[in-house]
């Protein structure tokens, strides 16, 4: 665990694996739309909670895995679902480089 993972990266260009990766991207952008039109009701009543959206509907879990897993068995054909944990407190947060 003393030598750092090298990261490596690819350019993709078949047109095959492009489509997919778009239409990936459109249901992730459907579910973060979503969460963005219910995210003060979610956010006042789930803090402290993990939430997944997948299908465009609302999983709630303790823990990540928990709430990727009713995500799945919901909508297992969503490969564009959105995770995130919602702080317990609300505060002011300062994202920098």
């Amino acid at each position: 665990m003393d030598k750092p993972s090298p990261i490596v990266m690819e350019e993709v260009t078949d047109p095959e694996e492009l489509v997919k990766a778009r239409a990936q991207r459109e249901r992730f952008d459907r579910n973060s739309a979503w969460l963005q039109a219910h995210i003060a009701e979610i956010y006042a009543r789930y803090r402290g909670k993990c939430i997944c959206i997948a299908g465009e509907e609302l999983f709630v879990a303790d823990t990540p895995e928990e709430a990727l897993a009713l995500a799945t068995a919901a909508h297992p054909e969503d490969d564009g679902r959105f995770l995130r944990y919602i702080p317990r407190e609300k505060l002011d947060r300062i994202y920098a480089h």
